[in-house]
């Protein structure tokens, strides 16, 4: 017989009179994570790209938790102007920022595409976006000495900063391309709660994965050239009906939740499942995998991340 999956939860604080903005929160893990948020207090702005998800998103979780206050903005992670525009309607609302989770994000797209800046889609959305995000962001989230986690993936835990090509120009890997845009994003992650440290702005920031789940990643996505869902998907789905090493969307978003609400969690950490390789299970500290060890890539990655994106930290 067929075994259910384990049923596994945390504790989340009291959230009142916190404000949480969680990118990706239109479907799969961001929804729970926001679901999740949203019932333990917080006002949890919504960030997203289709308007219609959203408002779907939004009705899920009222469905739910009836006095949820949630609401949508308007972003479109590949673009650095929406970006920006998204930072400029948060200042002129003027409410300090607790919780940011960069979650969102687009994997494997089957041939080479570009954000509307011109970088490799994955590296564009997963990694420069929030890293312009995180800048524009920076005053508020210093108004309410925030909690940033930056949502990376097993894939992280090898491959490397393709330096020399970062848009994958000469030779396209969509595999490649993904691992880099993770590795890049939990580097910078860490790289700014040093930087916080260093310079007294008062938040704190740490990453963490999901493990393995099954979610819209790896599934039909037409706008990024998939037109079904991909075999490793179905795979994985599979074994997560069953209770086999892996996990759920709803306890996949638990490290981030965790990362991002507990009192034991910690900056400059790295929280991820605990079950075996790190594929499901209950969320915990882990070591840093092998790519983000490295103080001098993370250095490297914060420096030349900000030329691209179009964006200064004020200590650089």
């Amino acid at each position: 017989m067929p075994r259910k999956p384990v049923d596994i939860d945390i504790t989340v604080p009291d959230l009142s009179g916190r404000r949480a903005v969680v990118t990706g929160a239109s479907d799969g893990m961001g929804l729970e994570l926001a679901a999740r948020l949203a019932a333990a207090g917080a006002e949890v702005v919504m960030p997203v790209r289709n308007p219609r998800k959203g408002e779907a998103a939004i009705a899920t979780i009222r469905a739910s938790h009836p006095a949820a206050d949630v609401s949508l903005r308007e972003l479109d992670l590949s673009s650095l102007s929406s970006v920006a525009a998204l930072g400029k309607t948060l200042a002129e609302e003027g409410l300090p920022i607790h919780i940011l989770v960069n979650n969102a994000g687009v994997m494997n797209p089957p041939d080479r595409q570009t954000t509307a800046d011109g970088f490799e889609l994955q590296f564009g959305t997963n990694h420069l976006g929030h890293v312009a995000l995180v800048a524009h962001l920076l005053p508020l989230l210093r108004a309410g000495g925030a909690r940033v986690t930056s949502q990376s993936s097993i894939a992280a835990r090898s491959g490397a900063i393709n330096w020399d090509d970062l848009n994958f120009e000469r030779s396209y890997s969509s595999s490649r391309a993904y691992r880099q845009s993770k590795i890049a994003g939990a580097l910078f992650g860490l790289e700014l709660d040093r930087r916080s440290r260093a310079h007294g702005w008062g938040i704190t920031s740490n990453i963490a994965h999901p493990g393995v789940a099954p979610t819209s990643l790896l599934a039909a996505r037409p706008e990024v050239g998939r037109g079904s869902d991909t075999a490793a998907l179905r795979v994985i789905k599979a074994l997560s009906r069953r209770g086999i090493l892996l996990g759920t969307p709803r306890t996949a978003m638990l490290p981030a939740l965790y990362a991002a609400t507990s009192p034991d969690a910690r900056g400059e950490l790295f929280y991820g499942p605990q079950g075996p390789g790190n594929l499901g299970g209950a969320p915990g500290q882990q070591a840093l995998w092998r790519p983000l060890r490295s103080a001098e890539d993370a250095a490297r990655v914060w420096q030349i991340s900000q030329e691209l994106a179009e964006v200064r930290f004020p200590d650089s």
